[in-house]
C-alpha cells in the first residue's frame, strides 16, 4: 500500500533536529481520527504515529507534543476549533523513530544518516502499516519464518502488536513495573504465547504461588519437592554455614574432602563400617595417595557426602599439621588433638547443628534423607527436559520462609544447577526460557558471616551473562528494577516496562536500555493497568502496548476490605 496517499495528509515539516521534527498542521480538523475505504487512521494527536515523505526514504515518527500559536490560543473555543473552516493552525513535535525505503515500505532501519527535508509532507499512519513494521522488528536476514507473539494492541492506534519471540527473548527479557501495573498478566501472556507458538520449554520460578493455574506441572519446594543438598555446590553450602575466612573455612573444606573420601571408600568396599576419617597421629601417605587417585570425584564442587557426620569430621580435623616420632617432628604424620583450633570451630558447629536439625531445612534440602512424600527437584527437572508432552514446569517458593536467607540460597542453588546444565549444552538445540517472578527477592543478595564478610549470590547474574549462547534465555519480572544488579539489567536486550513512579526505578531502566530515551520514558508514570512500554535492542523504536488479557490469569488480586454489615 502507498503510505503517501493525499487522503491521509496531515501537514508539513517546518523544523528538523537530530531526534525530532516539528509539524505544521494547516487545520486543527486534521488532528481528528478518520477512516478511508474502511481503513482506520488515528490522525495527529499525541502518541499517534505519522509517516513523512522523502525522495528515496520515508520516515516513521510519533507525535509527542501539540500546541497552538500564541496568537490563536486566546480565541480558542469548542465551536471554533471544530468548525470545518477553522482558522486554528496547530503545530506538533514528533520523535523520529525509523526510516524505510519508499520502494519497499516494509524494509525499515534505525539510522541517523537520513533526515526529512523542510516542507516534506506528513501523513497519518494506518494500523495495517504499523503492524507490518512491528512484525519486522528483530527478524534476521536469514530467518525465513518468524514465530510471532500476539502481545496486544498499540495504545495510540488499534493496531495489533505481533512481535517476534526471538526478538523478545533472544537477548534476555525484563518485565518491570509497580504493583498493580499488569506485570503478572504480562508474564502469564508471554508464557502462554511461548507454549502455543513453539515447542520450547519454560521453567517458571514462582515466588508467591500466584501462577498455580498456569500449568498442571507444578512443584512446591518444602511441600511436595525438595532440593537434595548433595546437588548444592560447595559455595552454596558455605552460604548456609557462613564459615569465617581464616579459622573455619580451611577446616570445613578439609572435613568435606575427608567425608568424600569415606563415601568413595565405602562404595569400593561395601563392608567398610566407617563414617568419618580419623587422622590424629595417623600416617598421611595412604590418605593422600587415595585422594590423588580420586581427585576428580573429591574436588567436583558438589556436596556429595553424608552431612550428618560433618560435625564429627570437623572435630577430627582439629589436629596439629605434623606429628612426632621418637619425640622428633615427623611431617609424614598428622599431630594430635589441637584444642585451640577446636575452640575456633564452636560457632560453626552450632550453625551446622541448627541447620541439619531444623525442620524446614530438612524438608527443603533433605539433610536427614529424602522427606516423606517429596520428590527431588533435580530429578523432576531432568525428567521434564526429556519429556516431549510437557512444556511448562512451575517451581513455587511460596512456602519457603525468608529467615536464614534460605529462599535466596535455594533459588541461587537451583539457578546454579540450571547454569551447569546449560554449560553442558543441554539447551543448545532446544532453547529453554527461565522466567523468574519477583526477581528482586533472589537477585543482588549477599550473605554475611559472623565477621560481616560478604559473599554474593550470583548464579542468576552468571546466567544473564553466559547462557544466551547456550540456549537458555532469562526473563526477569520485578517491581523494583533498582534492586536488580546493574550488570544483570545491562544484559537484558528487551524491556517490557509497566507503570513506574519511583525515580530510581526509571533511572535504572534508562541506564540499562539504550533505546529508552526521555520521550519514551515520560509515559511511564501515567501508563494504565496492562499498558506497557516495549523497548529493546531488536526494536528500532519504543512501542506503547496494551497487553492482551491472558486466558489463564495469575492470582494477583489484592484482597479488599469488607463493608461493615449491621444486624
Amino acid at each position: 500500500m502507498n503510505p503517501f496517499n493525499h487522503n491521509y495528509f496531515l501537514g508539513y515539516i517546518n523544523e528538523v533536529s537530530p531526534q525530532h521534527v516539528k509539524v505544521h498542521f494547516p487545520s486543527s480538523n486534521l488532528l481528528e481520527k478518520f477512516s478511508h475505504k474502511g481503513v482506520f487512521y488515528a490522525g495527529g494527536n499525541v502518541g499517534n504515529f505519522i509517516v513523512i515523505e522523502g525522495a528515496e526514504f520515508g520516515f516513521l515518527a510519533r507525535i509527542i507534543e501539540i500546541e497552538l500559536p500564541d496568537g490563536e490560543r486566546k480565541t480558542i473555543s469548542e465551536k471554533a476549533i471544530q468548525h470545518d473552516e477553522t482558522a486554528f493552525h496547530p503545530s506538533g513535535k514528533a520523535e523520529l523513530l525509523l526510516s524505510f525505503s519508499v520502494f519497499e515500505p516494509a524494509k525499515t532501519e534505525k539510522t541517523v544518516s537520513k533526515y526529512p527535508a523542510i516542507g516534506a509532507k506528513v501523513y497519518s499512519c494506518s494500523d495495517e502499516q504499523i503492524e507490518i513494521y512491528v512484525k519486522e522488528f528483530g527478524k534476521k536476514k536469514d530467518e525465513i519464518e518468524s514465530v510471532y507473539a500476539d502481545l496486544g494492541k498499540l495504545t495510540s492506534n488499534d493496531a495489533n502488536c505481533k512481535v517476534s519471540l526471538n526478538s523478545v527473548f533472544g537477548r534476555h527479557c525484563a518485565i518491570v513495573g509497580t504493583t498493580g501495573g499488569g506485570k503478572s498478566w504480562t508474564v502469564a501472556k508471554l508464557v502462554a504465547e511461548v507454549v502455543s507458538k513453539t515447542n520450547n520449554k519454560v521453567i517458571l520460578i514462582d515466588a508467591t504461588g500466584e501462577y498455580s493455574e498456569l500449568t498442571s506441572k507444578s512443584l512446591t519446594l518444602g511441600t511436595d519437592a525438595y532440593f537434595p543438598y548433595q546437588n548444592l555446590s560447595i559455595p552454596d553450602l558455605f552460604y548456609l554455614l557462613r564459615p569465617t575466612g581464616q579459622s573455619q573455612r580451611p577446616v570445613l573444606l578439609e572435613a568435606i574432602r575427608s567425608l568424600k573420601v569415606v563415601r568413595i571408600e565405602k562404595a569400593l568396599d561395601a563392608g567398610l563400617a566407617i563414617n568419618t576419617k580419623q587422622k590424629a597421629e595417623k600416617e598421611k601417605s595412604n590418605f593422600y595417595s587415595f585422594y590423588q587417585n580420586h581427585i576428580k570425584d573429591i574436588e567436583d564442587n558438589t556436596c556429595n557426602f553424608n552431612i550428618t557426620y560433618l560435625i564429627d569430621q570437623i572435630k577430627e580435623e582439629c589436629i596439629y599439621p605434623s606429628g612426632y616420632t621418637d619425640k622428633l617432628p615427623d611431617p609424614k604424620k598428622w599431630g594430635g588433638y589441637d584444642a585451640k583450633t577446636s575452640d575456633y570451630q564452636t560457632s560453626l558447629i552450632c550453625r551446622i547443628t541448627d541447620l541439619i536439625n531444623t525442620e524446614i531445612f530438612n524438608k527443603l534440602l533433605g539433610f536427614q534423607g529424602a522427606p516423606k512424600d517429596c520428590s527431588s527437584i533435580v530429578e523432576k527437572i531432568n525428567e521434564f527436559i526429556k519429556q516431549k508432552d510437557e512444556q511448562i514446569l512451575r517451581i513455587s517458593f511460596e512456602n519457603i520462609p525468608s529467615s536464614f536467607s534460605v529462599k535466596e540460597i535455594t533459588a541461587n542453588a537451583l539457578a546454579s544447577f540450571l547454569l551447569n546444565l546449560a554449560r553442558h549444552n543441554t539447551f543448545r538445540t532446544d532453547p529453554l526460557i527461565l522466567f523468574v517472578d519477583e526477581a528482586h527477592q533472589f537477585l543482588n543478595k549477599n550473605i554475611k558471616d559472623e565477621f560481616f564478610e560478604s559473599q554474593t549470590l550470583d548464579a542468576f547474574d552468571l546466567i544473564a551473562k553466559e547462557c544466551r549462547k547456550y540456549g537458555m534465555f532469562l526473563c526477569l519480572a520485578t517491581q523494583m528494577p533498582r534492586d536488580i544488579p546493574t550488570g544483570t539489567l545491562s544484559q537484558m536486550g528487551t524491556f517490557i516496562v509497566h507503570r513506574l513512579i519511583n525515580e530510581l526505578d526509571k533511572k535504572s531502566i534508562e541506564s540499562a536500555a539504550s533505546s529508552a530515551n526521555r520521550a519514551a520514558l515520560s509515559f511511564l508514570p501515567i501508563l494504565g493497568e496492562g499498558e506497557a512500554l516495549l523497548i529493546g535492542v531488536d526494536f528500532p523504536m519504543p512501542l506503547l502496548v496494551k497487553i492482551a488479557i491472558p486466558e489463564k490469569k495469575p492470582q494477583s488480586n489484592t484482597p479488599k476490605l469488607n463493608r461493615k454489615t449491621t444486624k
